[in-house]
């Protein structure tokens, strides 16, 4: 292509550009209204036939996998602070989990009850109902840190007002400082290197949990997510004959 021929083709594009952009209509916004629209029964009345026809087969499809059985609750769990059945329950999957990857036991495992959203109930444990507590795609991380840093993890924990834990034994005060702690049942060594298992939205010191960042070692497997680990330790019970159970133990203990 010649120079003179190339020149003549930019002067074309150019002349184009600035011909569409003069007639390109002008807009600006004049006025902005809002107005709330309840979600309730009253949508039910009168729903969309085409809508429910067209997700008619996607929903069938879901349904199948979400009423799923995956085994059976002893008991109904919930959570709270300092101390509750359903997070002593999810910390104690997230610390099981560790011995698939490193071949042992974490010596911690840690859960935010954040991150727990819903009850589960006694009966039938499904997968939707698996999906209800822990909806999020978190994912586990398994963290080694130094005694010294794991006791301020333990400060962490204590100023939120507890949060699940496994392994560990902790008194917190009224001023929400550790009293005395101990991993199991063993006082903590400041030199000694120990192992959290917990997940990775923690393991970057959201909710507080600024000790983990100090992590000396920090391995997160690709895959592991919280909820899909909880389904696997269900499946695993329901196996072996055994019903899904927790309880308070003193895990964290109040005092004044």
């Amino acid at each position: 292509m010649t120079t003179d021929r190339l020149k003549w083709m930019t002067g074309v594009a150019i002349i184009g550009s600035l011909w569409l952009s003069s007639c390109r209509p002008s807009y600006e916004v004049t006025a902005v209204e809002a107005r709330r629209v309840p979600m309730d029964s009253v949508w039910d009345a009168s729903p969309d036939t085409e809508a429910i026809a067209l997700l008619a087969p996607y929903k069938e499809s879901m349904d199948s996998v979400m009423n799923e059985v995956k085994g059976e609750a002893a008991v109904s769990m919930d959570r709270f602070r300092p101390e509750s059945p359903l997070s002593n329950l999810i910390a104690d999957v997230l610390r099981l989990a560790a011995r698939d990857i490193t071949g042992k036991t974490a010596d911690m495992g840690l859960v935010n009850i954040g991150g727990i959203r819903n009850v589960l109930t006694q009966g039938p444990i499904t997968t939707g109902d698996i999906y209800e507590i822990l909806p999020f795609e978190n994912s586990l991380c398994i963290l080694t840190l130094k005694g010294s840093d794991l006791r301020a993890l333990l400060e962490n924990i204590a100023w939120r007002g507890g949060e699940g834990v496994s392994g560990v034994n902790m008194t917190v005060s009224a001023q929400r400082k550790v009293v005395e702690a101990q991993v199991d049942g063993k006082p903590i060594a400041d030199n000694r290197l120990y192992t959290v298992a917990t997940i990775d939205y923690l393991a970057e010191g959201n909710d507080g949990m600024t000790a983990l960042t100090q992590a000396r070692e920090r391995i997160c497997p690709p895959g592991a997510t919280l909820r899909g680990l909880f389904i696997k330790y269900v499946e695993r019970q329901t196996a072996a004959g055994k019903k899904i159970t927790a309880k308070t133990e003193g895990r964290i203990s109040l005092t004044n």
